[in-house]
């Protein structure tokens, strides 16, 4: 018998709070370059590269983030389904849906569940293990691949190894999924050598893992089926849909099916692996120097030992500290005894209380046309830097609120203002009175530049009225 397809699934939906400043809700970690000159997102989709067997993946992600995955894909050349998830539901409705949209594509593929933030530093010794899982699989048992741990590690949850599975070199049947435990009972698990860290990667046919859910979640899966049959194409993405799926229950594949299933086996990795979790677990990865520390960025120190100092934009320097933490920002500075860097999530969470932007947005704000950055604003004025890419052009629209000054300072615009249409070079500009119909359009082969000073009552970016969009947005 042939091996089926394996389509990889990619959960790209996460926030990655506990890496704020650096992590935003609309510049979420995964689309970070934490680690090397590639964003997780990218390190994860790259990983399955020159597996055989393999066809095209799917990726799940936040509409909000829509624009910035596929241009991330694109940059490391890799085709893939992007589906939207109206609303976050957990892991268990997200593979759901992937699976029916696998199943659109494929006889019954076998299904490899990825989160995209994870990194793994012995690639190899990941497609081997992904052998054994496509083994099990194929008879019909759901895989869970288990870390085997080097430190009593409290942050992870646990998988306790049951009897070997027969015929299948290195899978094991799963005796109990654990939850976090505290240090001693750890410690335990660590020299029991009975018990993996959970990692969240899966592989299973999807006939069968929605057969499981039928059985244990049938709500989920009936949520989900309508979701799927309403969904739209809208351009290079899949809308499931919204009214379906947001009344799907909210849950993670572990509770809905692996710890309810009889065919659930557990494959040992030891991999490099890491969730990066934390500035802390970034600090582990990093490249330490001889005092310990790991520096990105232009950082200056004196006495500084076993400390992670992250400067985005500007000189940081530091004096005296050690086994801290220090991220800079544009607009955010981070400061944090490192074992307490876990506790971020509750300065994010009273930034979300307070409405503040700094949990939603970076001063460079993505567009699926380039970026913006918000130089300097006060009552009635703001100033902003924007790039637009080659072959790019905003939508065409108008504001209620405010005029703009454009001037542009590298490249080549095309203007709509009103009924004219003109061509700006550099340290050309023009004037775009308040409620004129506007666009701008970068004709040119490099990146054009310009800058934006906006006036007016009401400067907000939701004082867009659209006319016409290339890329078919009404939120943003």
């Amino acid at each position: 018998m042939s091996e089926s397809v394996i389509i990889p699934v990619i959960l790209a939906g996460g926030s990655g709070t506990r890496l704020w400043p650096l992590s935003r809700a609309l510049y979420p970690k995964q689309l970070l370059p934490l680690v090397n000159e590639r964003t997780l997102l990218q390190n994860t989709v790259s990983r399955f590269a020159g597996v055989s067997g393999v066809g095209v993946p799917v990726v799940i992600c936040n509409g909000e983030h829509r624009f910035m995955v596929a241009e991330q894909l694109r940059e490391v050349a890799m085709d893939a389904a992007i589906l939207l998830e109206p609303v976050g539901r957990n892991t268990a409705p997200a593979v759901a849906v992937a699976a029916l949209e696998a199943l659109a594509r494929e006889e019954d593929p076998v299904l490899l569940i990825l989160p995209a933030d994870h990194l793994i530093d012995d690639e190899a010794a990941f497609r081997r293990a992904l052998a054994g899982g496509l083994a099990c699989a194929e008879k019909g048992d759901l895989i869970t691949f288990g870390i085997t741990p080097h430190q009593p590690e409290t942050g992870y949850g646990y998988i306790r190894k049951g009897d070997p599975v027969v015929a299948t070199d290195g899978a094991y049947r799963v005796a109990s999924f654990v939850e976090k435990p505290d240090l001693a009972t750890a410690q335990g698990y660590l020299e029991s050598g009975e018990y993996l860290w959970n990692s969240g990667m899966f592989m299973f046919k999807a006939r069968r893992y929605l057969e499981e859910l039928e059985e244990f979640a049938p709500a989920m899966l009936a949520a989900c089926r309508d979701a799927h049959l309403g969904k739209t194409e809208d351009l290079d993405f899949v809308r499931l849909g919204e009214e379906a799926f947001s009344r799907c229950p909210s849950d993670s594949i572990d509770y809905a099916v692996m710890e309810k299933t009889d065919g659930a086996c557990v494959i040992p990795l030891d991999c490099g692996w890491s969730d990066i979790g934390s500035w802390a677990a970034l600090w582990e990865r990093g490249e330490q120097d001889g005092d310990g520390n790991v520096f990105k960025g232009e950082v200056i120190a004196e006495d500084v030992h076993d400390c992670y100092i992250h400067a985005s934009g500007r000189l940081v320097a530091a004096v005296g500290l050690t086994d801290h933490v220090v991220v800079e920002t544009a607009d955010a500075v981070l400061v944090a005894a490192k074992d307490r860097v876990q506790d971020v999530k509750a300065i994010v969470e009273q930034l979300k209380a307070e409405h503040r932007q700094e949990v939603v947005l970076h001063r460079q704000v993505f567009r699926p046309w380039g970026s913006y950055e918000s130089i300097d604003s006060a009552e009635r004025f703001q100033v902003k830097r924007i790039v637009v890419n080659p072959g790019a052009r905003l939508s065409l629209q108008a504001h209620h609120h405010r005029a703009e000054h454009w001037v542009v300072v590298k490249g080549t615009a095309r203007v709509v203002n009103g009924d004219q249409e003109i061509l700006l070079a550099e340290n050309q500009s023009t004037y775009i009175p308040m409620g004129v119909t506007h666009r701008l359009e970068n004709p040119g082969k490099i990146p054009l530049e310009l800058i934006e000073v906006q006036s007016g009552s009401y400067l907000g970016e939701d004082d867009i009225v659209r006319f016409e969009d290339i890329y078919g947005r009404n939120d943003g």
